[in-house]
């Protein structure tokens, strides 16, 4: 199933959590995702930084389209996550790139920054595998 960019940002619109939080999607195709997460006061823990549950939420959604844009429809089927400095700025972005594809599964690995700006500074990795799920979609 080849879906294109539109397809792919209608199918982040059918995410209700994807849509509170104001996820875009920014690049979709050839094993790639770039997606972009606004920060706010919501989002951020005690210390003023962005909560670990949006970042990785954030990395299993990179995993998931790099995935989605070379098997279809697809699901996180695990991932491990290295936080490796706390997230702050204005937006938090997640890029992911399909390491391996076979016909029902891709290993994937997706890169997350902390975008203050034009700066931006590697705050996590993660390393996942997804598999296929058929039917339409992206992830």
């Amino acid at each position: 199933m080849d879906l294109d960019i539109d397809g792919a940002r209608g199918v982040l619109a059918a995410q209700s959590f994807s849509v509170l939080l104001g996820t875009r999607l920014t690049i979709f195709g050839d094993g790639r995702s770039e997606l972009v997460v606004p920060v706010n006061d919501d989002l951020k823990q005690q210390h003023g930084f962005v909560h670990g549950g949006v970042v990785s939420y954030l990395a299993d959604l990179g995993l998931a389209f790099a995935a989605g844009s070379v098997l279809g429809d697809v699901l996180t089927a695990e991932f491990k996550l290295n936080l490796m400095r706390p997230a702050g700025g204005d937006a938090i972005v997640a890029r992911g790139h399909v390491l391996h594809a076979g016909k029902r599964q891709a290993t994937c690995r997706c890169d997350v920054f902390a975008r203050d700006g034009a700066e931006e500074v590697l705050c996590a990795v993660a390393l996942g595998t997804v598999v296929k799920v058929g039917g339409a979609g992206a992830a």
